[in-house]
């Protein structure tokens, strides 16, 4: 009973706070600069996320060589940039990953 009380109160706290600018969605008139830049939050959402384990090992910035996640992220980055293929850019990614691990050993 516990677990579903627990999933509620995790879907009233996920849900109540997006519902209100939902209802406002229909009745407001958005201006279109908010759209705009509404358009960039996926991508600073996962940058954020990302760029931490990029560049930090042991809560320090690590530049080297031996930072497979470095590498294989620019690789990524470059990919995903000139192909726009996410299954490419995923695909050579991890290839990417595997052989600067395998050339430059943790």
């Amino acid at each position: 009973m516990n677990e579903v009380l627990l999933i509620l109160g995790m879907t009233l706290v996920t849900f109540l706070p997006r519902y209100g600018v939902l209802a406002l969605m229909g009745r407001i008139e958005m201006p279109q600069p908010l759209f705009k830049a509404l358009r960039y939050v996926p991508v600073t959402v996962l940058s954020a996320i990302i760029a931490p384990d990029l560049l930090l090992k042991d809560g320090s910035v690590n530049l080297a060589l031996n930072n497979s996640f470095l590498a294989a992220g620019i690789i990524a980055i470059l990919v995903s940039w000139r192909t726009k293929n996410l299954l490419l850019t995923i695909v050579l990614g991890m290839a990417a990953l595997w052989v600067w691990r395998a050339v430059f050993p943790v």
